[in-house]
Formats: structure tokens, C-alpha cells, sequence
């Protein structure tokens, strides 16, 4: 039986002072809580609450952002040839980019009078399919023509979502980052291969957690450090070789030993960490400069709930990927934004509720593709616009009377989807109007289902396209050393060691480009055995959901509470149990320790 919750007011109706108000989620059918802080919020940017709760409003803002499925299409506008977000079979238009940002077509002609006998969305979505798109999102790149959300960077292949970088492929979210190569959140570094959340490291591979170190591998929460290999929580090392502090010489010699060329090798210090990483001490949450603040990888935030990857916030909830905002809700990609609600890849917006990819704008709700516009609802690709409803231009006083009572209409006449869901004003855009299926955007990285359960949920999905290709070289015929490689395996397909059968959008093969053969050889590192798609796929498992749990600090007094890991230091509750709680990322399912604050930086200094 569903359980039975008080109906939660209206932001009008709420009373300040008011506790938690519990509903059940239209989506999932889970009891989520809307606290004060997000009512003050509602009111503030006059919004009713959701009907979601938090996980699924960000799963839907999700099925909009499509970051790594790439497709050749021909413009709609000129024929020419480009690369695209939008597969072939997509009805929408999509204009080449030159095309798109040029003075050759006008978003305006596509304008609707609204219809008050039809819901909302459903004229909308008429609108969406007529006004052409931009193919991707690539400005002020040099030989970059396979990378998207990519701004000021030169020679990507494969890289997604990257401000200014230089000669890097396979990577996502990277910043200033030169010569690097499957990366995952990686900052200001130099000659990196395969890390995850790192920033400031030179010449260094398999790094995770960690800042500031130098010709290193296989390090997780370490912070400069250089020439280690395999540590934990180290800090301010050298020569560290799988925890064991050494002389310059004897490292020289276990590294040479160790030989990071072979792929069998290196195959066993990937297990190898894996296993140390499970018995030191993990900080329950990566802050740095935070005050009142719950969530993971955030940097000089205040007041802020339930938000990751971010840094300077101030009064932020539910929101991640985010930076210099200011009393936000359910954001997910968002740069230099206040007063933002239900919003994806936007920046420098102010008041703007339930977009999608609209910069730099104010006032503006339920709009998609819109840039340098003010005071429009329901629009498509409009540019230096103001008063606008689906597309069609009123004055001022036109614009104030109508909006209003278009909104009373989504609230008398709402949209309903395939699965029952009712959206009337206050939600965001319905999954099943993206222009996406649910396998080609961020919510299958970060959320993942099989085919069965997004058409179960009420996603589309997206059949692997058949490949024509013929594999060359099997994934047992890679040489194990990069030393055995030559310019000829640039000719090979080589088989994806998944062929398949995993549910990480893999492509069964792929190629060694040249740019990458050299990074191997300059590196000294083996082949991989996975296409570029598994391999990302496996750095996304390293990281933690973009979720909290609430649990207790697992030191004991003089151990962990599993017993693999033994105190190193008095802390301030003796020997009996911390009796500390908190917010993680770290579920309690999961083997890490995970420590409180006092007591890890105890623990690590």
C-alpha cells in the first residue's frame, strides 16, 4: 500500500518557520522531503514545489544533454557535410554551425500563435521540430572536428566537455589541460593518462583524488608528491613504491622492475590498487573552503545542499557541475547563474526557470537553444529577442497580460506522457520530448539502465547502429609491450575486449589514431583492450553517484571498524568509537572506510 503523505502547500501557503513537508514522487513513487530552505527558494522565483523528487528531476534534466554520441549528417540548410548530436533519423532541423550562429535564416518565422485548446508542451514540441538546431557545441577550436561542448582548444579527438586544452583525445570535463588522454575531471595538468579528479600533475598515469604530484602512478588522495608509485593518502612524498618508502636508487631499480610498458603489468597494479585503496581511511566528503555545505568536490561554497563537482556557491541545492551561482535549484551544468530553476547547460543567466541551453539571458522559462534574450516563454533558437512566446513577437504590455494566463492554461490543461505522468507548470520538459533517446546522453553515464528498463520507464532508446567494419587484430593479438608497437597498427580494427556484451555504449572496435600512438610511446605505455567508450565508462565507475547517504564514522578508536586499517594516532575520542555523523557520496554498501572529517585529517595531514 502507498504510503500516505500530508499534502505539502503551495509557496503562498506555507508559513514560514515551517518544518519538512514529505511527498510521494510522481516518477518513482519514493517519499522525498521539500525542506524550508527549498520552499524560501520556491517562493522566492514564484514556482510551485515538484512533483519529483530530487534523483529523478536531475535524471530528467539529464535525457536533454547529450555530450559523446557523435553522427555524420548533412545540413539541412546547405547539404554540407558535419558531425552531429542528432542522428540521422532525428525529424529535427539542424543547420552546420557557421550556418546556425550566421544571418541566413531567422528563428522568428517559425513562430506559433498559441493555441489554448491544446497543452502547452505539445505546441512546444511542434515548435522544437521546425526550428533548426545547432549540430554541436564547438567554438574557437582548431582541428578539434570529433569534440563537443568544446571552447578554446586545439587538436581533441573524442573530448567532451573541455575549456581551453591542447592535444588531448578520449577525455571529459578537462581544463587547461595539455597532452592528456583518457581523463575524467582533470585540471591544469600536463602529460596525464588515465586519472580521475585531479589537478596541477605533470607526467604521471593512473592518478585519482589526487593534486600537485609529478612523475607518479597508481595514486589515490595523494597531494605533491613525485616519483611514487602506488600510495594512498601520501603527502609531500618521494620514492614511495607501494606504500614502502625507498632510496632514490632502489626506486629507480623496482620501477624498471615494475615495467608500466607491459600490459600484463600494468593489468597488476591496477588490481593491486584497488585493493590498497580499500583498507586507508576515505574522507567522507572532498571540501575545501566550505561552510554549511552538504555534497562531494566542492571548493569555497556556502550554504549549499546536495550539489557536486562545483565551486563558488553561495545558497545552492540539488544542483551539480556548476560554478559562481547564487540561489539556484536542480541545475546540472550552469556557469555564472542566480535565481536559476530546473535548468541544463546554461551560463550567465539570471531568473531563468525550465531551459535548456540558453546563454546569456534573464527572465526566461521553458525555452531551449536561446542566446542573449530577455522575458520570453516557450521559445526555440531565438537570438537578441525580448517578448517573446513561442517564437512570435508581443510588446511588452502583451507579453505581461498572456504569459500569465498560459500558465493557469498548463495547470487546467497539462501535459500528459506515455506513462501517466502529468506536467503542468513547474516541471521541467517531459524525457519523452528530448531529442535524444535515453542511451545518448549523461543519464545512462550517471544513471545507467538496460533497454528493457528505460522503455519500461518511459525513455527511448537507441539500437547500436550495424557496423560494416571488418576486425583485423584481436584484442589476444595486441602486443603486451608498447615497445613491440609500430606505425602499422595504425591500420588495424582492433576488437573491443567487451565485444559487446557490456551496457557502456561500446562500438566492438576501434582504431589507434597517430597522436596516440605517439602519447604511448613518449609515455612508455601498453595498448588498451577496450574501445574509447568501455574505457570511459570504467573511470565513470571510479567516481561516486551524485547522491548522499547519511552514516556514521566507521573509526572505532584504535581501527577502522572492519579492522584492515589501524589508527595511526590518538584521536579526540580515545578508543571508543567516533560517534560522528554525516553526509557522503559513499554508500554504505560500499567497502571503503569512510572517516569523518576530524578523524581523517587525523589520519592524513
Amino acid at each position: 500500500m502507498q504510503k500516505e503523505t500530508k499534502q505539502c502547500p503551495t509557496y503562498a501557503e506555507a508559513p514560514a518557520g515551517r518544518q519538512n513537508c514529505k511527498k510521494i514522487c510522481q516518477n518513482c513513487k519514493s517519499e522525498f522531503a521539500i525542506e524550508p530552505e527549498d520552499f524560501d527558494f520556491y517562493e522566492k522565483i514564484k514556482v510551485p514545489p515538484p512533483t519529483w523528487c530530487p534523483e529523478c528531476r536531475l535524471i530528467r534534466r539529464m535525457t536533454w544533454r547529450n555530450e559523446r554520441a557523435l553522427y555524420k549528417k548533412e545540413s539541412d540548410l546547405s547539404g554540407k557535410e558535419m558531425v552531429c548530436l542528432y542522428s540521422p533519423d532525428k525529424p529535427f532541423r539542424v543547420y552546420e554551425q557557421g550556418e546556425w550562429w550566421s544571418d541566413k535564416w531567422e528563428a522568428g518565422v517559425y513562430s506559433r500563435e498559441y493555441d489554448f485548446s491544446k497543452p502547452f508542451f505539445a505546441q512546444f514540441h511542434v515548435l522544437q521540430e521546425k526550428v533548426p538546431r545547432i549540430p554541436i557545441f564547438n567554438l574557437q577550436c582548431t582541428d578539434s572536428t570529433y569534440a563537443n561542448q568544446a571552447y578554446q582548444s586545439k587538436n581533441l579527438y573524442l573530448c567532451f566537455s573541455v575549456v581551453p586544452s591542447e592535444d588531448c583525445s578520449y577525455c571529459t570535463n578537462i581544463n587547461a589541460v595539455k597532452n592528456g588522454l583518457d581523463l575524467l575531471f582533470v585540471f591544469k595538468s600536463e602529460m596525464v593518462y588515465e586519472c580521475i579528479d585531479t589537478e596541477r600533475c605533470h607526467n604521471s598515469i593512473f592518478l585519482s583524488n589526487s593534486e600537485d604530484c609529478i612523475n607518479s602512478a597508481f595514486l589515490y588522495d595523494c597531494r605533491n608528491c613525485q616519483d611514487c608509485i602506488g600510495g594512498v593518502g601520501l603527502r609531500n612524498q618521494k620514492y614511495v613504491f607501494w606504500g614502502e618508502q625507498l632510496s632514490r636508487e632502489e626506486y629507480e631499480r623496482r620501477k624498471k622492475e615494475f615495467d608500466l610498458a607491459s600490459f600484463v603489468k600494468q593489468l597488476g597494479g591496477k588490481e593491486k590498487f584497488e585493493q590498497l585503496i580499500l583498507v586507508k581511511p576515505h574522507r567522507a566528503s572532498r571540501f575545501r573552503n566550505c561552510v554549511n555545505s552538504t555534497g562531494d568536490f566542492l571548493r569555497d561554497c556556502k550554504n549549499t545542499h546536495n550539489c557536486f563537482a562545483a565551486h563558488n556557491l553561495e545558497n545552492c541545492r540539488h544542483s551539480a557541475r556548476l560554478y559562481g551561482c547564487k540561489d539556484i535549484s536542480d541545475n546540472y551544468g550552469l556557469g555564472k547563474g542566480e535565481l536559476a530553476y530546473e535548468t541544463v547547460g546554461n551560463e550567465e543567466i539570471y531568473n531563468v526557470k525550465f531551459c535548456n541551453v540558453v546563454d546569456p539571458s534573464r527572465n526566461l522559462a521553458y525555452c531551449d537553444l536561446c542566446f542573449s534574450c530577455a522575458d520570453c516563454f516557450g521559445c526555440v533558437g531565438l537570438r537578441n529577442k525580448q517578448y517573446c512566446i513561442l517564437n512570435k513577437q508581443y510588446s511588452k504590455e502583451e507579453y505581461g497580460q498572456l504569459v500569465p494566463k498560459i500558465i493557469e492554461h498548463m495547470n487546467d490543461m497539462p501535459y500528459i506522457d506515455k506513462k501517466g505522468r502529468v506536467y503542468k507548470y513547474g516541471e521541467f520538459f517531459p524525457p519523452e520530448l528530448s531529442p535524444f533517446c535515453y542511451n545518448e546522453t549523461i543519464a545512462q553515464e550517471y544513471f545507467p539502465l538496460t533497454k528493457e528498463e528505460a522503455i519500461e520507464k518511459g525513455y527511448a532508446w537507441r539500437d547500436p547502429e550495424e557496423r560494416s567494419y571488418q576486425i583485423t587484430m584481436k584484442t589476444a593479438d595486441i602486443p603486451d609491450n608498447i615497445k613491440d608497437v609500430n606505425d602499422p597498427i595504425l591500420n588495424e580494427v582492433i576488437e573491443c575486449e567487451h565485444k559487446g556484451a557490456c551496457n557502456e555504449q561500446c562500438t566492438t572496435a576501434f582504431r589507434i589514431i597517430p597522436q596516440e600512438l605517439q602519447f604511448y610511446k613518449k609515455m612508455n605505455l601498453p595498448l588498451p583492450r577496450l574501445c574509447p567508450n568501455c574505457r570511459h565508462y570504467g573511470r565513470l565507475k571510479q567516481r561516486n553517484p551524485l547522491k548522499l547517504w547519511k552514516r556514521q564514522c566507521q573509526c572505532h578508536g584504535t581501527h577502522s571498524s572492519n579492522n584492515l586499517y589501524q589508527n595511526t594516532t590518538t584521536h579526540n575520542h580515545g578508543t571508543n568509537p567516533c560517534l560522528n555523523t554525516f553526509q557522503t557520496s559513499y554508500s554504505p554498501d560500499r567497502p571503503e572506510i569512510v572517516y569523518c572529517e576530524e578523524c581523517y585529517l587525523k589520519e592524513v595531514v
